[in-house]
């Protein structure tokens, strides 16, 4: 197994052209393993992971940070469905040549990572869903309106904005929100481009007709047979905790981990007992 020198800090945002789509990533960590392929929250970049939990997992493997059409350094315009932000996450690991590989969804990126192992089921080996719902799943669709003023607010910083739909408003929430903001600044060259106006409303979208979804959830997870780690908060106010309970229960080779105190950024306020969880997960014989 051998490793760059590169981190989330200092990867280069490469750029991959398939199909008139440009698709900007970062590619990075120790080869020789199964690489994982992370798929992003809603409006999120390349820079909204946390080096605590990616830099740590690339100590193990490649990890392979994917930026979907329309957002940040990516072209073309942002999908209004989950299936054609799934058909471009798709195209873009085929272009890369990617064998097989591992999944790191969080939030809406959990939803593209259940509709590419139905699509492909061959190509995918593990998944790690943070944060997600299943398709039909209650309150997955974020339109709540508490949460669309927080969205729209313009005068609303980014970081300010991430302390309050991810972290609870406990002490020791928000001193874990604050960690986490500073994380994201380490990195300070080859900074990603915000996500643009245009990109909260198309996803939008896309998340209120998986949540509408009116067909058999218990079926569509019943043909997804990967091992897949679970996680969330138990106090998801994005997208509910139940949702967690739903997909571990209707998916085949689940495991449910739940993080006690927390919500929609569990997985940055124990970011050290997330990545042993995955690794752990991802090294079971």
């Amino acid at each position: 197994m051998t490793s760059t020198a590169h981190t989330s800090a200092t990867a280069p945002t490469q750029h991959l052209d398939v199909d008139g789509n440009r698709y900007a990533y970062r590619r990075f960590g120790a080869t020789g393993s199964t690489p994982m392929v992370c798929l992003q929250h809603f409006t999120g970049t390349l820079d909204n992971w946390d080096p605590a939990i990616i830099d740590e997992l690339a100590k193990d493997r490649e990890v392979i940070l994917f930026e979907n059409a329309g957002i940040g350094g990516s072209s073309g315009a942002v999908p209004t469905s989950i299936d054609g932000m799934t058909q471009h996450a798709l195209r873009f690991v085929d272009a890369l040549g990617l064998p097989k590989l591992h999944i790191l969804g969080f939030s809406l990126g959990g939803f593209l990572a259940q509709n590419m192992a139905i699509a492909r089921p061959d190509l995918i080996d593990r998944m790690v869903i943070s944060g997600s719902a299943p398709e039909g799943g209650e309150g997955a669709g974020m339109d709540r309106p508490e949460l669309v003023a927080i969205y729209v607010d313009a005068t609303m910083p980014m970081s300010k904005k991430l302390k309050h739909l991810f972290f609870p408003a406990t002490s020791a929430g928000q001193a874990a929100a604050d960690a986490f903001v500073a994380r994201l600044g380490m990195r300070t060259a080859d900074i990603d481009p915000p996500a643009g106006p245009d990109v909260a409303p198309a996803q939008l979208s896309a998340m209120i007709a998986w949540a509408n979804w009116k067909g058999d959830v218990a079926g569509k997870l019943a043909r997804i047979p990967h091992r897949v780690l679970v996680t969330n908060g138990d106090n998801d106010t994005m997208i509910p905790t139940k949702n967690s309970f739903v997909l571990a229960a209707g998916l085949p080779n689940a495991t449910l981990i739940v993080y006690p105190n927390s919500g929609h950024g569990a997985i940055y306020q124990y970011a050290s007992t997330y990545v042993a969880h995955v690794r752990e997960f991802l090294q079971q014989v």
